[in-house]
């Protein structure tokens, strides 16, 4: 394949990396709804689960053939391009957000609400209405969620051990359903820091945070996709419930300096119509 081959296969994937960045850097909107849209999401998926550690011993042993067979399985150039756009997008989102955050912080706080309320009302929407154990895993979520934001977690500092166990968390829960991992950063305190480190280009603070989140993915991955098979209801509405309870932190966050007002509930309701527009189009296109 030559170079003008190249250009005109993955070109629209970088372009489409850079739209999954844009979604995946702002709490609430998940990166894989735009995959799926953009119609990579199951080449996707598919790259992702060819990832192996074999790779290592093969690079170490110098095994070429097995080491460009695992690299064709991974369809390498496919997530690399893609990589290049997701970065791309970071590295310039993070600027306007934390130019909205530090500028806007009631509209922007106000717009995240908004984002999480509507994914959280459509994680739990699909559950059996007659299941009464989703409502008591939803209200325990709920319960927990107000705990963690009651529990000050801008407490917690910036320390490597916290960005490592951010990202732990944060990348695990990116592969749940409905969940976002940039929310989770949120909740942990380091989104802001998170950013900043990805407009300076820290690369320790990315490096650890990172690790945290590779690790967490190779050794939990498993156990989620178990519990999900087999307790997919009551882990669904629990993390509905642990949304909605977290979610008094955007709040809280909005009005921190004003009092809630009509500025607030504008940016709260185009948070939840941007989620339904999202799951509009999404609907359409699994037709």
């Amino acid at each position: 394949m030559n170079i003008v081959s190249l250009i005109r296969e993955y070109l629209p994937v970088v372009a489409k990396g850079v739209l999954m960045g844009i979604c995946d850097i702002i709490p609430g909107v998940s990166g894989g709804t735009i995959a799926f849209i953009t119609g990579i999401y199951s080449r996707l998926i598919s790259a992702i689960a060819h990832i192996s550690p074999l790779f290592i011993r093969d690079l170490i042993c110098w095994d070429v053939p097995s080491m460009k067979t695992r690299l064709e399985e991974m369809d390498i150039i496919f997530l690399i391009t893609l990589a290049v756009g997701i970065g791309s997008a970071f590295l310039l989102i993070s600027r306007i957000i934390l130019f909205l955050l530090n500028t806007y912080p009631v509209q922007t706080n106000g717009f995240f609400l908004g984002l999480i309320l509507a994914s959280s009302i459509l994680l739990f929407a699909p559950l059996p209405r007659r299941y009464l154990g989703g409502f008591v895993f939803l209200f325990i979520g709920i319960i927990i969620g107000l705990g963690i934001v009651m529990a000050n977690p801008q407490a917690l500092g910036h320390s490597y051990p916290i960005l490592f166990i951010t990202g732990f968390i944060a990348l695990c829960a990116m592969i749940l359903p409905g969940i976002s991992g940039a929310y989770i950063t949120l909740l942990f305190n380091q989104y802001e820091f998170m950013l900043d480190a990805i407009r300076t280009l820290s690369l320790m603070d990315i490096g650890v945070y990172l690790t945290g989140g590779v690790i967490g993915i190779l050794t939990f991955t498993r156990l989620l996709k178990y519990l999900l098979k087999y307790y997919h209801d009551m882990i669904i509405a629990f993390l509905t419930g642990l949304m909605l309870g977290t979610s008094k932190l955007l709040f809280d966050r909005a009005t921190v300096s004003v009092p809630a007002g009509p500025d607030l509930l504008v940016f709260i309701v185009l948070g939840i119509l941007v989620v339904g527009l999202f799951q509009v189009v999404q609907t359409r296109m699994s037709r």
